[in-house]
């Protein structure tokens, strides 16, 4: 399609509804088909959430996944790492443009909630505490890595939105005037 041109119809003055055909000055950009991955992806959800909402989504979801993983792998923190960093990305991909500074603060915050039942802690509450500290202590590694997808994720979509507004705003700017050169 190398060759394909555009066209625009221009009003006839003095005849209303009709027009002749001619050739458009700027060419239009021809578009690929997205790849299948690209489709499969854009069917999924894609809820917005606050930043208190995508906090708690974070929190309730690791909780749930960290008792999962204390029922039926007996407290496997790998596994529970693991399952730390979709739910890092889902956080900062589903969160509002506008709450976008909360992904990266509400993770390690729902990593911390969900470590409490996979800790082992005995004793009473400072035994639990003891061992939520250490827990967290041994898989900071897992901790920063979903901290790191979800800064990323934000990061990106914070500069992806601040090209989006500045081509807005160039587009809804009036053209300069042009000077006349000087005789």
């Amino acid at each position: 399609m190398e060759g394909a041109a555009v066209y625009r119809v221009a009003a006839r003055p003095g005849r209303p509804g009709r027009g002749r055909v001619e050739r458009a000055t700027t060419p239009v950009p021809l578009r690929r088909p997205a790849p299948p991955v690209v489709l499969a992806l854009r069917r999924l959800p894609n809820p917005r959430l606050t930043g208190l909402g995508a906090g708690l989504f974070a929190s309730a979801t690791m909780l749930v996944l960290g008792f999962l993983d204390w029922l039926l792998l007996d407290s496997s923190p790998v596994v529970y790492g693991l399952l730390f960093l979709p739910v890092s990305a889902l956080t900062a991909l589903w969160v509002r443009t506008a709450d976008l500074v909360t992904a990266p603060i509400s993770v390690p915050i729902a990593f911390a909630v969900g470590v409490v039942p996979i800790s082992g802690g005995t004793g009473g509450f400072g035994g639990q505490a003891m061992a939520v500290v250490t827990a967290l202590a041994v898989q900071a590694g897992w901790l920063y890595g979903g901290t790191l997808v979800a800064g990323l994720i934000t990061s990106v979509r914070k500069v992806r939105d601040m090209g989006r507004r500045q081509r807005a705003a160039a587009a809804t700017r009036p053209a300069a005037p042009q000077r006349r050169p000087a005789r």
